[in-house]
């Protein structure tokens, strides 16, 4: 298998320059590739993963690729897919922004002797003067095939919202980027999603203008649902690579969610199994949906690729406690990830000491139960669960001893309905 059909079995396969002439070239031996990465935050997010997991499954076929840190495109704004026009952002934001994503880049990509290289553009283009920048990048386009790009033509098409200069210029800039590379690296393909399209192909276009160099630009496809919502939001955001922005636990359980009609499409996009494996899962998928054994193998991959086998393993024992098992040994840092899936409510410490708060009090005060009476019911029944274990008496005190990590009370009704108790901060 070549690394075309790879990307074409894989789906990841949307359009290309001229798909014979760059088989053919990929065929002849390692070709130098690239894709660009916009600093735009101090995290890459999950869709970020297509392109950079493509730039790996390339250098696993023996080629060389090139991650793009967007020191200079990202002080201008990139107008593909955007309804409006970007914040513009100091040059001290995205020199940090570039630094927190290379050092995530480095998971996915080999950047040993003779590896992957990571450029930033600001190195080439920071003393180009716009003069020598209209001269050399700009006599080669015509305003004519700027306007018909897509993602010129649609921020045209809007009056309200228009398009800047600044952002009219981003093609540009990007195929400058192109046409360095090709020049320092001898890099002959661009890659991108698909709203990239008009950006890549200008960049090839000021290849062959300008030195006559032959140069490529292949398109992937944007990471979408079944139902055309794009992939890697959530209700409260994106979903980040950065686990101080997106915890492991929820990183974990937003591909655990997936649902069956997407498993598929993300297990052969977004991992590294092989064919067999996957067409595997599709059967049990089928089989047996509510097993969800795809969904479980996905997360489990992903964990591995962004977060690694610890985050994992961590990331399981969390969810392992929500389907009631045990808390013996789950670390801190483990729980309050979790704290943050469970409605949780301050309560007074104070209460604790002496002899204890009854159960039942405590209950209530969660709001797992209306009232103390239905409370010791819901007890005697066996439904009430305190860190996890069964509650077998109903007047059961409850003192500071059982307090996990010296703050919480995890309490729980039946098989889901949990709550926490906070008892970090003195009520006034």
């Amino acid at each position: 298998m070549t690394i075309i059909d790879e990307l074409r079995w894989r789906g990841l396969l949307a359009d290309c320059t001229d798909l014979p002439a760059l088989t053919e070239r990929l065929q002849a031996g390692p070709i130098t590739l690239y894709c660009g990465f916009d600093p735009t935050a101090d995290s890459l997010q999950v869709g970020s993963l297509v392109p950079l997991l493509t730039l790996r499954r390339f250098q696993q076929f023996g080629h060389v690729p090139i991650a793009l840190a967007g020191g200079a495109t990202g002080m201008v704004g990139d107008p593909s897919g955007k309804s409006a026009e970007r914040n513009l952002q100091s040059f001290e934001t995205v020199e940090r922004n570039i630094a927190a994503q290379q050092k995530q880049m480095s998971r996915f990509l080999d950047f040993g002797a003779g590896g992957a290289r990571l450029v930033n553009n600001a190195d080439w283009t920071r003393d180009v003067t716009l003069l020598e920048f209209l001269r050399d990048v700009g006599k080669h386009f015509t305003v004519n095939s700027m306007i018909a790009k897509e993602s010129v033509r649609s921020r045209m098409e809007d009056r309200e919202a228009g398009i800047s200069f600044t952002e009219f210029s981003y093609m540009l800039l990007q195929a400058f980027d192109f046409l360095h590379l090709r020049q320092a690296h001898g890099c002959e393909l661009q890659i991108g999603g698909t709203d990239q399209w008009g950006n890549i192909t200008a960049g090839t276009d000021l290849c062959r203008k300008k030195i006559g160099a032959t140069a490529w630009g292949l398109t992937l496809p944007l990471l979408l649902k079944a139902d055309g919502t794009k992939f890697g939001k959530t209700a409260a955001g994106a979903v980040w690579l950065d686990p101080n922005k997106t915890s492991p636990y929820r990183f974990y359980q937003f591909f655990v969610r997936t649902e069956d009609a997407d498993v598929v499409k993300l297990l052969r996009i977004l991992t590294f199994l092989s064919p067999e494996r996957i067409a595997e899962l599709e059967q049990r998928v089928a089989a047996d949906p509510g097993a969800r054994e795809a969904q479980k193998v996905l997360a489990a991959e992903m964990m591995r690729l962004v977060h690694g086998e610890s985050a994992l393993e961590d990331a399981r024992r969390a969810s392992e406690i929500l389907f009631g098992g045990s808390l013996e040994g789950v670390s801190e840092a483990t729980f309050r990830d979790l704290a943050g899936e469970i409605p949780t409510k301050p309560a007074e410490r104070s209460r604790l000491a002496g002899a204890g708060a009854p159960i039942t009090e405590l209950v209530v005060e969660a709001g797992l139960s209306p009232s103390k009476g239905q409370a010791r019911k819901d007890a005697e029944g066996g439904g009430i669960y305190l860190n996890n274990a069964r509650v077998t008496e109903p007047g059961l005190a409850v003192g500071e001893t059982s307090l996990l990590f010296g703050r919480f009370l995890l309490l729980r009704k039946g098989k889901r309905n949990y709550a926490l108790l906070d008892y970090s901060v003195e009520k006034a």
